[in-house]
């Protein structure tokens, strides 16, 4: 008999998180799609998770945990996507809560474009967190920059993204060459285009993201960023045999106005704006750190290689 939905892996990287993973599995425990077509695969990044920490959604759900010497979520998310049985793989983290009709969604789309990476829409969970809502502006405007032309999206996170297996597999994976949790899924992306295949934003699609931060999580998590991005753009770069490039300062200056328009007044934009400002100053620091660490060599490989899929 022919499902009428497509088998879906689900694969949640974690690490030391186990009431924000007990969150994500109550959730993927909830939704509205039939339990003999989907998965979940636990990979623990640094083997912390007991397995008696699943037994309560054991009967929910199809749920595996693989465990990993700690080595980042790029390297647990092909940890995971290696157990996968799944056509498609959808991929989401541990302090994220998907929609009811998340894998719906996927599956409508796939639908159509079985071929395609598909990415959703990620919310704030914790509104009244300033540095949280901050954050996720960030994307929101990330997303708006470089997802603004419908059927030609180029950056999806990998918070709520979802693809065909056997294409994650030939393009190689998440890049294990990230040890931190930032700028795997932009190069991925990128990657991706550069076989030649297709990304399409899917707003409908949906994960409530509680990740909580204080002013100097914030100013940790942009310095971080900027560390990857300078590692993306070497990789890039090499990859299309170009000098590495930056976006434009119109970027930054739109960057710094989109909490105005999103907003009624200054009074409710000038904090935004500020951590937005922050951000930038953290993203810069951490570039031009890791462009001073490392001034005339990359984490990266000298040619693009691929995890090892253990099927």
């Amino acid at each position: 008999m022919t499902r009428r939905f497509p088998f879906i892996s689900v694969i949640v990287p974690t690490h030391w998180r186990p009431r924000q993973l007990a969150a994500c599995l109550e959730a993927l425990a909830s939704l509205d799609y039939p339990r003999d077509c989907f998965e979940v695969v636990v990979a623990d990044d640094g083997g912390t998770v007991m397995p008696d920490a699943l037994a309560p959604f054991s009967g929910r759900i199809n749920i595996t945990l693989v465990a990993q010497t700690h080595a980042g979520p790029a390297t647990a998310r092909n940890t995971g996507a290696a157990k996968a049985q799944g056509e498609f793989l959808a991929f989401t983290d541990d302090d994220c809560a998907p929609a009811p009709d998340w894998l719906r969604g996927f599956a409508a789309r796939f639908a159509d474009s079985p071929d395609q990476l598909i990415g959703g829409r990620t919310l704030n969970a914790l509104p009244r967190d300033l540095y949280a809502t901050a954050s996720q502006s960030l994307v929101d405007y990330l997303y708006v920059y470089y997802n603004n032309v419908p059927g030609q999206a180029v950056f999806f996170t990998s918070n709520n993204m979802a693809l065909p297996a056997a294409r994650f597999r030939e393009v190689g994976g998440f890049d294990t060459s990230f040890p931190l949790a930032a700028g795997e899924d932009r190069e991925l992306c990128d990657r991706w285009l550069s076989f030649g295949y297709q990304m399409t934003y899917a707003s409908e699609i949906v994960v409530n993201h509680a990740h909580a931060l204080t002013l100097r999580k914030f100013w940790r998590q942009h310095f971080n960023y900027g560390r990857s991005a300078l590692h993306f753009h070497r990789a890039r770069a090499r990859r299309n045999h170009a000098p590495v490039r930056v976006e434009p300062l119109s970027f930054y200056v739109n960057l710094l106005r989109h909490p105005r328009a999103r907003s009624e007044s200054w009074r409710a934009a000038l904090p935004l704006s500020m951590l937005f400002a922050v951000s930038q100053a953290a993203n810069t620091t951490g570039f031009l750190y890791e462009r001073l660490r490392s001034p005339k060599r990359t984490n990266f490989p000298p040619e693009q290689s691929k995890p090892t899929f253990n099927e």
